[in-house]
């Protein structure tokens, strides 16, 4: 069973993104703060859950949340800033939504850019020790796997509506015969050295 929270005696928000890894699409984070009293044990880890679960949890987490917010970074701003920058900054704009303020950030991994006068802790896998973590991670994931579907249906020959903008075979085969499109991160490799595109 995952633990509420690491802190029980302030307002804490779990923090998580998804789409770190894809090729194509933005990167989304969400931050949730849950009310003392929640309890949900299908909740766990998006990664560990299917399609359908997550589906489930998204609105019960939306209603039951005390707050929660969504950060969207875009593959123009991946480029400019890596991936890494954009992760962080994806969560400083969940976190910016959030009401009421919280006093302390519990973050999905090992780093983080200092959110102006909050403290936060890092957790290695949090996602599935932590439930504000867990919550976040259901979010951004179902938020994103939305974008994702929306932008499959612009640009079909990529296969986003299965492999959401990872790098697939499908998706590089899409990728060296089609070209790329505004929402592919020009800053990653797109296609192995041998196949490399001029961009």
């Amino acid at each position: 069973m995952l633990k509420l929270t690491l802190h029980t005696n302030s307002i804490e928000a779990g923090c998580d993104e998804a789409g770190r890894g894809c090729l194509a699409g933005p990167v989304v984070a969400a931050a949730v703060i849950l009310p003392a009293d929640f309890s949900n044990e299908l909740l766990n880890d998006s990664k560990k859950l299917s399609e359908k679960q997550r589906n489930i949890l998204r609105p019960i987490i939306e209603e039951q949340a005390l707050s929660f917010g969504i950060g969207i970074v875009s593959p123009q701003e991946i480029d400019e800033i890596n991936i890494l920058n954009a992760s962080f900054l994806a969560m400083h704009r969940a976190v910016d939504q959030l009401n009421p303020k919280p006093e302390h950030l519990l973050i999905d991994g090992n780093r983080f850019n200092p959110y102006p006068e909050i403290p936060h802790t890092c957790i290695i896998k949090g996602d599935g020790k932590y439930m504000n973590i867990a919550a976040a991670s259901v979010l951004a994931k179902t938020y994103r796997d939305e974008i994702m579907e929306q932008l499959h249906t612009e640009h079909p020959q990529y296969g986003w509506e299965n492999n959401k903008g990872y790098p697939t075979k499908k998706h590089r085969e899409a990728i060296k015969k089609h070209g790329v499109t505004v929402h592919h991160r020009k800053s990653f490799t797109l296609l192995p050295q041998q196949l490399k595109l001029s961009i």
